[in-house]
């Protein structure tokens, strides 16, 4: 029973492999052999790889090695797979049902695969349960796969590093196992105590791998590029920490704080899990975020990855603490509300022999393999290693990843990095995506990484309905955003990743006066309907040495002379802080269905990261956050601060994040003032350098009277205090009703406003009752508006002014 998929009743179990016979011609036409049919041409789509099938398959727990190109053997699927859902919503696709078609089957065999031989995908997904080690009655058990080596043996500390007494047995399937009795009552291994396996290769040459399931794997801190060991991880139950909190329910739209663990201290060192927790964890709370995304998790040896070159999949960065430590962090993040999602690198991984994954692979074959061979296997910008996703052993491993930190550590789920490079044979390098479905759907796409992310995304969901899972690709792949039931790839988000390069564009290269409204407006709108997206102004790499964040950019070295409140602000300070707050704030709030900040840049900060690396005499000065900038009264950054919270209070308040309704009204080029609605909000953004428009006309939906919810300009965010915050407007019905192209801006009611330059104010809509209406009292959102909302935050410095007025409109 495939119970994740929801199909359509009125599909049936087919015990065929036919495929409508009809395709497309293309240029270059392919003949694909799928069971015993033959396909042609298919609009130059090419299946590229192999329909996986098992080579040897028995029922139990076996260690099935890889899918062949064994044409004998039929598969099952189910449905005629006529109905796909994702053709409905997007009509144009339908030129591509052979590809949609194509890979909602060979997802649906792979499936089906799992349950006849493992018991089904999450059963399938409990490797863990098998491989590594494991307590089973009487001793430890240690299993590995290496199909291409010749003798294996488990050496550590607990046998002196000498294997010769603890030699392995491999199986048929390649899998080499062990059992080491209880010694005296007592396990053989110690908890905490370290281990390698080691085995001979075709070479005849004796190697030492730290196991590739290994649960935690340390260093010597006392020795200069010393190699990693695994370490046998299995507490007392004293000692193994046990969760108090259950998971907070799922937010109706993300606000992601996107941090890095080991550099979210302010002094020079690494910071530790429970510290972050202890520390770290309350600002994100009290800055209103209401989801955690932990970069770095999983084990890399070379610190300066910024863990995006994994060693160890299953083991928790040690730099930062234990396995226990990392639980504390996420328990007490779900006490604090905050859901928790991780960072995952499935898409390659480290090309470190002595400490990583890659070093099973001694001259095999992509079948005996975790990574494919050759140029198809080594990702040459980034110098790792590409999985082979077609390869049982492989989908065993990633996808038991996953469920290994869903049900380990509760994770609330993943955001899946890289998927640009998993989606495409080359990977995105050199390639520009235009949107042309043919760059989506042709001979580059790999389906064997496709059908591994339906995989992965039906088992989180199908473990954790509530999870969030979030993909980076900038490629903008039609259906990636859409359930696998559909014919999607499933994913619940995708990062709005071309935001940030407009944002750069724009402060690096482009004059206040040159900025386009019709432009932002579409960069921060352009994304597929019915596919939801996170969106961000800045990312982590902007951070990064040799790059700049959008503060810097805007401000540059005058963030480390003039940020003092003791003295007037300079022009740059000014103009700097403004269009930080609306850029972030607009990005919020146009550009996705959720919304990510990456620490630090909540209020500016104004150092870049730099990593411990030969470069810098591996100093750790500048891999930290200073958090005292922003709790320092008299320096600006808190104005930026206090914004940022501003912010996410006002989703917390309107939800408008999860509204469907986004409208622009008006992008109006002279004026530089964009005007849209969120929700039942009204948002003004004024970009012009100069120009306060005073009784400036906007147009809203629902008629009624408007009060400001936000303003960018209010004291407290170091603004200047022109607008007032107890006024009201009301609304004049526009143009004849029914008619939209008689209306003001397509909007049948319109209120005057006061827009000062540089600044973004929010209008929501004040409701009244006859209760109201008879004693005067205030009916609406809590008897309050965020306005006086935000005046109650720290740091405040002045008290919210009157409207003082400004420039006439030219």
């Amino acid at each position: 029973m495939i119970n994740c998929l929801g199909l359509n009743p009125s599909f049936s179990v087919s015990a065929s492999l036919s495929i409508a016979s009809t395709t497309q011609t293309s240029r270059n036409k392919q003949h694909l052999i799928v069971g015993d049919q033959k396909l042609h041409g298919c609009n130059g789509f090419g299946f590229g790889s192999r329909t996986p099938i098992i080579e040897r398959v028995r029922s139990g727990f076996k260690g099935i090695s890889v899918m062949t190109d064994d044409k004998s053997v039929m598969s099952f699927i189910e449905g005629d797979l006529e109905n796909i859902g994702i053709l409905r919503i997007d009509p144009s696709l339908g030129k591509y049902k052979d590809h949609f078609r194509y890979t909602l089957r060979r997802f649906l065999d792979q499936k089906k695969l799992f349950e006849k031989y493992e018991g089904g995908l999450k059963e399938f997904a409990q490797g863990y349960l098998k491989f590594g080690f494991n307590r089973e009655e009487g001793g430890i058990v240690y299993r590995e796969w290496a199909p291409a080596a010749q003798e294996a043996q488990v050496i550590g500390d607990f046998n002196g590093w000498d294997g010769s007494n603890h030699r392995m047995e491999k199986n048929q399937f390649g899998v080499w196992s062990i059992k080491i009795p209880d010694a005296g009552g007592s396990p053989a291994i110690p908890h905490s105590s370290r281990v390698k396996f080691r085995f001979r290769h075709s070479g005849g040459v004796w190697v030492d791998r730290i196991p590739a399931w290994i649960e935690y794997a340390t260093v010597d801190p006392t020795k200069f590029a010393a190699p990693y060991d695994g370490v046998y991880w299995a507490p007392p139950p004293s000692e193994r920490y046990q969760f108090k909190y259950p998971r907070p329910p799922k937010p109706k739209a993300p606000r992601i704080y996107e941090a890095h663990v080991g550099m979210s201290s302010s002094e020079s060192r690494i910071n530790s899990y429970r510290e972050f927790a202890d520390q770290v964890l309350p600002r994100i709370r009290a800055n209103n975020y209401n989801t955690v995304q932990l970069m770095a998790v999983m084990e890399h040896s070379y610190y300066a990855s910024f863990g995006y070159h994994v060693t160890n999949f299953f083991a928790v960065s040690s730099r930062s603490g234990t396995p226990e430590d990392l639980k504390y962090l996420i328990d007490k993040a779900h006490s604090l509300g905050l859901q928790v999602l991780m960072d995952v690198v499935h898409s390659h991984a480290s090309t470190n022999v002595t400490d990583g994954l890659n070093g099973f692979d001694v001259g095999q074959s992509s079948q005996e393999s975790y990574f494919h061979t050759g140029d198809r296997g080594y990702h040459k910008l980034w110098d790792s290693r590409l999985f082979n996703y077609a390869n049982w052993e492989v989908l065993r491993f990633l996808l038991s990843n996953l469920r290994w930190w869903l049900e380990e550590f509760k994770f609330d789920g993943f955001r899946f990095d890289g998927v640009t490079s998993m989606l495409y044979h080359h990977h995105g390098i050199n390639t520009t995506f235009t949107g042309d479905y043919n760059e989506y759907f042709c001979e580059r796409t790999d389906v064997d990484a496709i059908v591994y992310l339906m995989l992965a995304n039906c088992l989180i969901h199908d473990i954790l309905p509530d999870a969030t899972v979030i993909a980076e690709d900038v490629s903008g792949m039609p259906g990636l955003g859409r359930p696998v039931s559909e014919g999607g790839v499933g994913f619940d988000y995708r990062l709005a990743m071309a935001i940030p390069d407009r944002w750069i564009d724009y402060v690096k290269n482009k004059k206040d006066h040159e900025w386009s409204m019709k432009e932002i407006s579409w960069s921060l709108t352009n994304r597929r309907y019915t596919e939801k997206c996170v969106s961000y102004a800045e990312s982590h790499d902007q951070s990064i040495v040799g790059d700049k964040t959008i503060a810097f950019f805007l401000m540059d070295k005058e963030m480390y002379s003039g940020m003092s409140c003791l003295t007037d602000s300079s022009a740059t300070i000014e103009r700097g802080i403004a269009l930080h707050k609306m850029i972030h704030f607009i990005t919020m709030a146009l550009g996705g269905e959720g919304y990510l900040n990456f620490m630090g840049n909540e209020f500016g900060h104004p150092d870049w990261i730099d990593f411990p690396r030969e470069g810098n005499g591996w100093s750790y000065e500048k891999c930290r956050r200073q958090w005292n900038l922003v709790d320092t009264d008299h320096l600006r950054y808190k104005f930026m601060y206090s914004f940022d919270r501003a912010m996410n209070l006002l989703d917390d308040k309107f939800s408008f994040l999860a509204s469907n309704k986004q409208i622009v009204s008006s992008t109006n080029e002279e004026d530089k003032v964009i005007v849209f609605e969120r929700g039942d909000l009204v948002f003004v953004f004024n970009f012009h350098p100069e120009n306060t428009y005073e009784g400036y006309k906007v147009g809203c939906d629902l008629p009624g009277k408007y009060r400001v919810a936000l303003d960018s300009d209010a004291w407290e965010f170091g603004g200047r205090g022109r607008v007032g915050h107890d006024t009201d407007h009301f609304t004049s019905p526009e143009g004849i009703p029914g008619v939209a192209e008689t209306n003001f801006n397509n909007r049948p009611n319109s209120f005057k406003v006061l827009s000062p330059s540089r600044t973004c104010v929010v209008y929501y809509r004040r409701e009244e009752s006859k209760e109201e209406n008879s004693n005067g009292n205030l009916y609406g959102v809590k008897k309050t508006s965020v306005a006086a909302d935000v005046a109650k935050l720290p740091h405040k410095s002045a008290s919210v002014a009157r409207n003082l007025g400004g420039r006439k409109r030219k």
